[in-house]
């Protein structure tokens, strides 16, 4: 009768209170399937929510004159509903939705085990009871341990005053920016002698001056000012042959 004033009726309001009574009947069902998943990280009343918007979405679109049971037709549905989800606002690191699938079928496979054998089960009582191979297992296992990351701010120890993680993740590399013009100079380095990729090297990397790198390569400070000159010279050509020499 309710079916019938929900599809049947012009009466927007008679429509209304039987939807809200099938809505009443069927809340267990709903509720049931959403205690499927109690053992998960999120609170049962944000699942039975769900579920609930799933059985609304199921009464909206089911038929009676298809014969089937309105149970049978509402449980994928309000299932469908639970793993979107999960899928969608749980797991914030993405995996393929045939893994995702596998981990459902290892929770559900070890809690029946646990309850049987009072015991946590294996990952070769699991395979066996699912019919996979262990790795699959494994690979499940571990897609449900790395499907959230870790906070920045989760301590990275036991003690109150321990460092949060952010503080062990290095600072902006002030010289990355520098990269390309590194690529760019060591195209013309084989241009360069020895003695000018030497005085190079002791002027612009260790930051020394002239004169001290006269003393050690035992020449005049002017010989230095010399070289430094022409292998800078070089090295611009290389860069921009249109320069003038």
């Amino acid at each position: 009768m309710l079916w019938a004033e929900l599809r049947e009726s012009d009466d927007p309001v008679v429509q209304g209170r039987a939807r809200e009574r099938l809505t009443e009947i069927y809340l267990p069902l709903a509720r049931g399937l959403a205690m499927r998943y109690r053992d998960s990280r999120e609170p049962l009343d944000d699942l039975i929510q769900v579920a609930n918007l799933g059985l609304l979405a199921a009464i909206d679109r089911f038929d009676i004159e298809r014969g089937i049971p309105f149970a049978a037709f509402a449980t994928p549905t309000i299932l469908g509903e639970l793993k979107r989800y999960f899928r969608d606002r749980v797991w914030t690191v993405r995996v393929p939705r045939g893994l995702h699938d596998r981990l459902a079928e290892v929770e559900k496979s070890m809690a029946r085990l646990t309850r049987e054998n009072q015991r946590s089960p294996s990952v070769r009582e699991v395979a066996e009871d699912l019919g996979i191979d262990e790795v699959d297992v494994l690979e499940a296992l571990e897609a449900n341990h790395n499907r959230r990351p870790l906070s920045l701010d989760q301590p990275t120890g036991s003690d109150e005053e321990a460092a949060p993680l952010s503080e062990w993740i290095g600072d902006e590399d002030e010289t990355f920016e520098l990269v390309d013009d590194r690529l760019t100079v060591g195209t013309a380095l084989p241009d360069l002698t020895d003695d000018e990729k030497t005085m190079l090297r002791l002027r612009f990397v260790e930051d020394m001056t002239q004169s001290s790198i006269a003393e050690q390569m035992d020449c005049s400070q002017m010989h230095v000012s010399r070289v430094l000159r022409r292998s800078l010279a070089k090295i611009r050509r290389r860069i921009d042959p249109d320069q003038a020499p």
